[in-house]
């Protein structure tokens, strides 16, 4: 696909522009992409961490804890509907970025929100009929359920914020700029913290709403991230501009998008549907376990934290280094991705490991929660250098635009090694169809995060040999 004349006139001066490529090395653009990302990840982290703080010192009761993680699934989610588009829009803004066409990414850009305002009014209808029915499915107990329920229903109007962040933040990391994103995280943290807790004590000059006033937080914040990102767009940014004109339906570019962004967007979901099925799991043995779990978990995405900047940036990376022809410092710079996202994964892993009961005794009261928590962190620790290779390396193939390897991988993974062995380990039997019983280890909580962590072993195991056997480098867009 040529570049139309239009936007030849349009961006003159920047189709000299080879984003990443006019830096020398690898090490100092990794860097650059990388850190304001590793804020903004914190700072993303600092929403739902400032909610389980707030629900564990200030609601207590474990019925709360067991709401705000299916709540916290259900955020997730949300923002992982959309990856249909921003995995597509990265792809192929980095590739136009690598080779010099800057007016395209622009195309991909606008194209991009167009297809996320599709997916937004679709995704509005199904929760919107499918609310009860998810509650149900994932197994809380009655108290729980309706608590999770209520709060649900508050951040249903969150859905068009979420996609405009989030397609906005994938366009302009494409082409280089991380620092909107970080900025934007950083207005969502403050608004939710400061409304959230004004609402949920009382101690301030909004009303006390209790458990409510965690998900009007939440919205307030993700609506003024979104109004930062689109803000920046419509002025323009790096050479990116939101235009009317520019969201008319292009169906070519759409369905080239698509291509590419369907599987990796069905891997995302794939990946939260089987943690959801997952929960429900967790959720049998009953609220207690239930609290513990959303606990550390909550407590175990502080370590992702590393493996998301890098990812991210070999994404980037990868694209823009494929896009210029360069596979052998496409190659380098993922390389380079993994090595660094893996010493402050290993760090998390040991902190982790050796401080488990302080760490989770500052998020909750109830003794028994944190020894449970504590337990379920010290498993963990033990797969977290393997998840932080099988990010990075899943984000670089993604950006390489190499989105089906990772999605057999996740099937082999969630749905041939965690889920059935969660049922082994968790339960004391199980009763497959036809009625045949098969006995279980009844290991309880434990024996899921087990199943878990041999999970990323081996989905660790197989993105790597996707990785040296390069196939990625030969990918098509």
């Amino acid at each position: 696909m040529e570049e139309p004349n239009e936007l030849i006139e349009e961006y003159p001066l920047l189709l000299s522009d080879r984003g990443l490529l006019n830096q020398p090395g690898t090490l100092r653009p990794l860097l650059s992409l990388a850190l304001p990302v590793l804020v903004e990840q914190f700072l993303n982290l600092g929403v739902s961490q400032t909610d389980t703080v707030l629900t564990g010192r200030c609601l207590e009761e474990p019925k709360y804890l067991a709401a705000m993680n299916l709540m916290a699934y259900a955020i997730w989610l949300l923002g992982a509907l959309f990856q249909v588009v921003t995995i597509g829009a990265t792809a192929l803004a980095a590739r136009f970025i690598g080779a010099g066409q800057r007016g395209l990414a622009q195309r991909v850009m606008n194209q991009a929100f167009v297809a996320g305002a599709i997916a937004a009014a679709v995704t509005v209808g199904v929760a919107m009929c499918g609310i009860d029915w998810y509650v149900k499915a994932m197994g809380l107990e009655a108290d729980a359920a309706a608590l999770a329920r209520q709060n649900l229903w508050i951040i249903l109007p969150l859905i068009p914020f979420v996609m405009l962040e989030q397609v906005g933040n994938a366009c302009l990391r494409a082409v280089g700029d991380t620092m909107t994103g970080m900025l934007a995280m950083a207005a969502v943290v403050l608004s939710n913290a400061l409304i959230s807790y004004w609402l949920v004590t009382g101690n301030g000059p909004l009303p006390r709403l209790g458990w409510t006033g965690l998900a009007i937080g939440t919205s307030t914040g993700y609506f003024v991230g979104a109004a930062i990102v689109i803000a920046r767009l419509v002025r323009g940014r790096m050479g990116l501009q939101l235009r009317f004109r520019g969201l008319w339906p292009d169906w070519q570019l759409l369905r080239r998008l698509l291509r590419i962004g369907l599987p990796g967007g069905i891997d995302v979901l794939s990946v939260i549907g089987c943690h959801m099925w997952f929960v429900s799991i967790v959720n049998r043995l009953g609220t207690a376990s239930s609290a513990a779990h959303g606990v550390a978990v909550k407590i175990e995405a502080i370590s992702y934290v590393p493996g998301a900047a890098f990812q991210m940036a070999a994404a980037t990376m990868a694209g823009q280094y494929l896009g210029a022809g360069d596979s052998r410092r496409a190659g380098r710079a993922v390389a380079m991705a993994c090595v660094l996202g893996e010493v402050p994964m290993i760090a998390a892993a040991l902190a982790f490991y050796f401080n488990a009961p302080w760490i989770t005794g500052l998020y909750v009261t109830d003794a028994a929660t944190v020894k449970q928590s504590a337990e379920l962190l010290q498993i963990v620790a033990i797969g977290t250098p393997a998840l932080s290779l099988l990010m990075i390396l899943t984000g670089a193939l993604r950006g390489a635009g190499d989105t089906r390897w990772p999605l057999g991988v996740t099937f082999v993974g969630l749905l041939g090694v965690r889920l059935p062995l969660a049922y082994l380990l968790c339960l004391p039997e199980i009763v497959l169809p036809g009625g045949l019983t098969v006995h279980g280890y009844n290991l309880g909580v434990r024996g899921a995060w087990y199943a878990m962590v041999t999970d990323l072993f081996v989905r660790c195991t197989l993105i790597t040999a996707r990785f040296l056997h390069g196939g990625w480098k030969r990918m098509s867009v």
